[in-house]
């Protein structure tokens, strides 16, 4: 069988997005409604500048006592993520995922247009199995060239 591509694997395949200037307090509220881990900080002229997460909002907004009605997304969202393209295989975008310590990739097209966010959850066992395959042959090919 073929392996999907995150295009193909997103379950959320609409945009969920704020600008930098919104409250956090907006983008739990908006990622709530969505059912969604994850929102896109979208700059005026439709350039995405960041990602604010779930993790993001519990490490970088609550546990350390800000207030959600009044911290914006630009103070606390991860700046200039990583993206992928839509054809990117699943377990290629996983093992981005490990090896960089984040859980959502935004999915963007040659056109630059963005498509969504491909979540780890959207990856099915054996493309997370694959990832890890590949995660701990890196590894050890590291630790082979010293």
């Amino acid at each position: 069988m073929t392996e999907r591509t995150v295009f193909q694997s997103m379950s959320h395949r609409h945009v969920i997005s704020l600008a930098p200037q919104a409250s956090v307090w907006d983008a739990a509220c908006v990622m709530t409604k969505a059912n969604c881990g994850s929102v896109l900080v979208i700059d005026p002229s439709g350039r995405m500048v960041g990602i604010v997460t779930e993790r993001d909002l519990m490490t970088r907004v609550l546990a350390k006592a800000l207030n959600p009605q009044t911290t914006k997304l630009s103070e606390v969202m991860t700046h200039d993520p990583q993206c992928v393209g839509p054809d990117t295989k699943v377990s290629e975008a996983v093992l981005i995922m490990i090896e960089r310590g984040f859980r959502h990739l935004p999915v963007v097209a040659p056109t630059s247009k963005i498509l969504g966010v491909f979540s780890v959850r959207d990856a099915l066992p054996r493309e997370i199995g694959a990832a890890i395959n590949l995660a701990e042959f890196h590894d050890q090919v590291n630790d082979a060239l010293g």
